[in-house]
């Protein structure tokens, strides 16, 4: 029977027009494979119901049902208030509990129950993101043997952040049970092994791979990218000027859900001290795009507080009645007029504290007039820097660094903007979302299924990938 590939995610596509990396680097993979995609319905049950199978675009999903308990502890709590401000650098802002720990486990070993229901022995498991860091563990323990691979779209944490879990230890077992671990940048990866040098249970093989007590695990980049033609052709779309009659000079574009790791409130402040010098006559304006994001949670509360604060003060001081410096929309913006706004931009601001990838800062380069480019400032704490070295790198911590790139990005030439843009484009191209999901299976269907850990066999190896062997002493 050919092999599926089965992907597990927090939510399944809602039905609308594919948007994110994840969805339109799977969409074509899954369709080839026939195979499923498991996640969380957007509505919440008992958190007992069976897999519930929709259809969507001839893909097959299998959705279960999170609990109001389990999207409180699980959700908002364990995974958005514990993991993700510890991956994000931000750990004074974990609010520890038991009670999260402990529904964030349960969901955990129910979704590895359901998916144990239906896997076949020779289907292939693909486990995306924090919510699922112990998906593979549970699997092990039910016995699959399957070829299982985990990508993390957000940062690795820090080895010395992660002694704020109540059991760190755990951490690294966890990542163990996956045959291939593929993180986003190659800073990523490094902080990864240094979590495994740091762990007396580990050592490593010749070819780099990590051995976990009686497992092997392969760990990798994988720089994730955006469906480049796709945006590319909606940015060029001949349609009606999105700002109708109200359209701006010239202007800054920041798209980003409302986070505290997107780096915003510097980003305004930032713009507040660039206007105070701007070249007299002249009137830019920063477009803020920010969708709201977990608002029960009270560090997304704050730093929504403190936007509305910033923008309300700079708007104050500095507009005219013609002419209103920060634009700020607290709301989803349809994709298609996004790709034309990114167009039209002069400047993109992407000025994250800490940043697994950050795709606006792909589909900004893509959307581009290649005669006339727009100029990208990036923070170097996103993953995108790591290759697309010819933005405008900057430190968002300092104020002073980003209102020089905002001066810089205006006063730019048009010879500096075109290369620019010429080799980070480069960069875009080569790792759209095509060849991310198409690189990171191969080397996953290379692997060898790993021996369940229930069933001890003192006289076999370790399964591992291809051509891995033990390091000598």
């Amino acid at each position: 029977m050919p092999s599926r590939l089965i992907a597990v995610s927090n939510r399944i596509p809602a039905g609308e027009p594919p948007s994110g990396g994840l969805v339109v680097a799977l969409k074509d993979a899954l369709a080839l494979s026939g195979g499923l995609w498991i996640g969380a319905h957007p509505e919440t049950g008992t958190g007992r119901e069976p897999l519930e199978e929709i259809q969507d675009n001839g893909n097959t999903h299998l959705a279960f049902r999170l609990s109001e308990d389990d999207l409180s502890d699980y959700y908002l709590g364990y995974a958005n208030s514990v993991l993700w401000p510890l991956c994000h650098r931000r750990v004074d802002l974990i609010d520890m509990s038991a009670a999260f720990e402990a529904r964030y486990r349960a969901v955990n070993a129910r979704v590895g129950r359901m998916i144990a229901s239906i896997a076949r022995p020779e289907d292939v498991i693909w486990v995306h993101d924090y919510h699922f860091f112990p998906l593979a563990s549970e699997l092990r323990a039910l016995g699959l043997s399957n070829r299982i691979g985990f990508f993390l779209h957000i940062p690795f944490p820090e080895l010395g952040s992660l002694s704020v879990l109540s059991q760190p230890e755990d951490f690294s077992d966890w990542l163990a049970s996956y045959n291939l671990v593929g993180l986003q940048t190659r800073a990523d990866v490094a902080r990864c092994l240094e979590v495994y040098r740091a762990d007396p249970r580990a050592e490593f093989l010749v070819d780099g791979s990590v051995k976990f007590e009686d497992r092997v695990t392969e760990i990798r980049s994988f720089p994730i990218g955006i469906d480049v033609e796709d945006f590319r052709t909606q940015a060029a779309r001949d349609a009606p000027d999105p700002f109708g009659r109200a359209a701006p000079e010239s202007f800054v574009i920041g798209v980003d859900r409302l986070d505290y790791s997107k780096g915003i409130p510097n980003r305004f402040r930032a713009f507040g001290r660039y206007l105070e010098t701007r070249p007299e006559g002249s009137y830019p304006c920063l477009v803020q795009i920010a969708p709201p994001t977990r608002e029960q949670v009270q560090a997304y509360q704050d730093i929504t507080s403190e936007l509305e604060e910033i923008a309300g003060h700079l708007n104050g001081a500095f507009a005219e009645l013609d002419w209103v410096p920060i634009r700020y929309i607290h709301r989803s913006i349809d994709r298609t007029v996004l790709a034309r706004l990114h167009r039209r931009a002069r400047v993109c601001a992407v000025t994250s504290i800490a940043d697994g990838m950050n795709l606006v800062a792909k589909e900004f380069v893509a959307a581009q007039d290649p005669a006339d480019p727009g100029v990208l400032i990036l923070s170097r704490f996103a993953g995108a820097a790591e290759d697309m070295t010819d933005a405008l790198l900057v430190n968002p911590y300092d104020i002073d660094d980003m209102t020089e790139a905002y001066r810089r990005a205006f006063a730019m030439p048009l010879e500096e903007r075109q290369a620019r843009h010429t080799a980070c484009m480069e960069v875009v191209q080569r790792t759209d979302a095509a060849s991310w999901a198409k690189q990171f299976l191969a080397v996953l269907r290379a692997c060898v299924p790993t021996l369940p850990r229930q069933v001890p066999s003192p006289r076999r190896p370790a399964s591992k990938c291809p051509g891995q062997t033990p390091m000598k002493a």
